[in-house]
Order: structure tokens, then sequence, then C-alpha cells
């Protein structure tokens, strides 16, 4: 189990870095689209979204009374829909103005390793209890990676589709 999910975040987060370094310093704060994020804002986005699991799984956990991985098929359906347009909420945001790359690559990688570290490190059967997702019970450890997974394999596409569009103005 770890090890197929640490190849997953070392996979996913290949993906992503390919993808952001793909855009040049100005691309990263171009806006593509009326009422689009720029690529800096999406990957922004993702950090926030991402960050602060060693402190969730270091916080209050108990056993499972469930699968360990109960939620993560729901998940990936939910964000890996391409088609269904989803509203951040207002905590994840990204603020409007000009993001540095290179910021935010070190944030990537600093996001991966902790990640990486997770998996390796915590019993991934425990359910967090300082965080829920609305809509959801709490989380596993493993079922909040995979969020981290499923998130970031979503705004990797958008930002994929942002480059495309990009390089054809």
């Amino acid at each position: 189990m770890k090890t197929a999910l640490q190849r997953d975040i070392v996979e996913t987060f290949k993906k992503l870095n390919e993808t952001l370094s793909s855009f040049s310093d100005e691309e990263i704060n171009t806006v593509p689209f009326k009422g689009s994020w720029t690529p800096g804002q999406v990957v922004q986005h993702i950090i926030l979204g991402n960050s602060g699991y060693p402190e969730l799984f270091a916080g209050n956990t108990k056993p499972t009374i469930r699968k360990y991985d109960e939620h993560v098929q729901e998940l990936e359906g939910i964000f890996l829909n391409f088609n269904t347009k989803m509203d951040a909420p207002d905590f994840l945001k990204p603020e409007a103005k000009n993001y540095n790359k290179n910021a935010l690559t070190l944030s990537l990688l600093k996001i991966e390793s902790d990640l990486l570290n997770a998996a390796e490190n915590n019993d991934l059967t425990l359910t967090c209890m300082d965080f829920q997702v609305p809509g959801f019970e709490n989380f596993t450890i493993y079922e909040w990676i995979n969020f981290a997974l499923v998130h970031s394999q979503r705004h990797t596409h958008q930002l994929q589709k942002i480059s495309n569009y990009i390089t054809t103005l």
C-alpha cells in the first residue's frame, strides 16, 4: 500500500512540475481568458489546498471502523471528472497577484516531500478528527493523501488546458 501510494505521489508531482515548468515567467501571471485564474493562481490554489497535512496527521486521530480507503473512488470520480466545474471555498481562493514561478515550484516540492514522509511514517488507516471536507465523514490519512493527489491531478489538467490556450494566442 505504501509503495504504490508513494509512486502515485511522485508521478502526480512530476506531471504537475513538468506542466508548471512549461510556462514562461510571463505566462505564469497571464490571464488566459475571462473568468480564469492565471497559471500562478492555479498553482497557488493547489498549494493552499495541499498544505498543512503534517499538522493534520499529527493531530487528533482515532482507529478507523470502516475500510481505510472507502472514499478514494468517490474522490476520484468527483475530482477527475473534468466536465464538472467546481468553485473553491474562499479560504482556498488564491490572491490575484504576480506569482514567482521558482517560489511556487519550491512550495510544490515541499508538499511532495511532506506527503512522501506522511505515506512512509504514518499509520495510513487512522482517521483524522481535526478537519472534515463538507459532505464527507472524516478521512483517513490514506484518503487525505489521495485527496491531495486527485486535487493536484485535476488542476494539472487545468494547467495543461491553459497552456494549450496560451500557446495558441
